[in-house]
């Protein structure tokens, strides 16, 4: 197992180094550039030719990248050409915030979906599951942004329960005032989420209680619920683990829509900002962190295979 990860890790490298450099060309293709947000509309030309040879932009692309990517490899990203501040203690502020916000709507989104899931999968095609089923498509259709409206409609505007902007406030320093925080937007990817996974895992758990240990194990006795919760459940979890490390990963990637409905301090909204701005190191340093975080997942996602189904192994 050791060597497999180990494998993994060193394999990452050339994806990296390719990503990095598609990254970085796509960027400097966009046609504009950071120039005009530094100084301004009503600059003049020796102001704008000051500004370009400030910041390094009248050399040539690839030295460019080549002092960037080594500077990366230090865990240097560079200046944000906006703020003037390092790109790796902005992504550092905001990082804890998407993640706390990951972890609260995969939680909400797993606390609906799996048993909604079991519910149909259970009586395939009776009123309850097409009534499942129903809510399951309801909550894919409905937009995260107005679902994220009402929520404050009712429960901010309304009721007066909770805030209407959220602000990342860490869990172990107050619980309380975090999950007051969190819990609109929360529910808000959640719900729309667990519609993903009440659909992928029904169709899972129908296809696995059509297998003939199953009918093995019903023919010997076994007690139904035994039987869903430790066999076919089980064996219907290889996929749909997948889809939820690439839910996991697409959250910490930000939301973008929700953070904006609820002013949420993400990681989504600090790449809009970047792109409005043209600010190039801090755009390359968030999608650079990103990809890491997908493919770490991706990883733990590939051991997590091994610890549920010991027919795998990785050698």
């Amino acid at each position: 197992m050791t060597s497999y990860v180990l494998r993994r890790l060193v394999q990452m490298l050339p994806v990296l180094f390719l990503a990095s450099f598609a990254v970085f060309a796509m960027i400097y293709a966009v046609p504009g550039g950071p120039v005009a947000v530094l100084v301004g509309e009503n600059a003049s030309k020796e102001e704008i030719a000051a500004a370009i040879a400030r910041h390094g932009l009248d050399r040539p692309l690839l030295i460019q990248y080549f002092d960037w990517l080594g500077n990366a490899l230090r865990g240097d990203f560079g200046l944000s050409l906006h703020s003037r501040q390092p790109v790796m203690a902005l992504i550092g502020e905001r990082l804890p915030a998407s993640l706390q916000l990951a972890v609260a709507a995969l939680v909400v989104a797993l606390l609906v979906g799996i048993p909604v899931a079991v519910a149909s999968a259970v009586r395939p095609n009776s009123w309850l599951d097409r009534l499942l089923s129903g809510w399951s498509a309801l909550a894919l259709g409905v937009p995260t942004f107005w679902l994220g409206i009402l929520l404050i409609l009712l429960f901010a505007v309304e009721l007066r329960w909770l805030p209407s902007a959220s602000r990342h406030v860490p869990f172990w320093e107050s619980p309380a005032e975090a999950m007051r925080s969190l819990i609109l937007p929360a529910l808000t990817l959640g719900i729309y989420v667990s519609g993903i996974f009440a659909r992928f895992l029904r169709a899972s758990l129908i296809g696995e209680a059509r297998q003939d240990y199953v009918r093995t194990a019903r023919a010997k006795g076994v007690p139904e619920r035994r039987i869903v919760g430790l066999h076919i459940m089980r064996n219907a979890l290889l996929p749909f683990v997948t889809i939820v490390g690439l839910m996991m990963a697409n959250f910490i990637g930000g939301t973008v829509v929700t953070e904006a409905v609820f002013t949420y301090p993400g990681l989504g909204r600090l790449i809009i900002q970047a792109i409005s701005t043209r600010d190039y190191p801090l755009i390359q340093g968030c999608i650079m962190v990103i990809l890491v975080a997908y493919m770490l997942i991706n990883l733990a996602v590939d051991l997590l295979y091994a610890w549920i189904d010991p027919r795998i192994e990785y050698r």
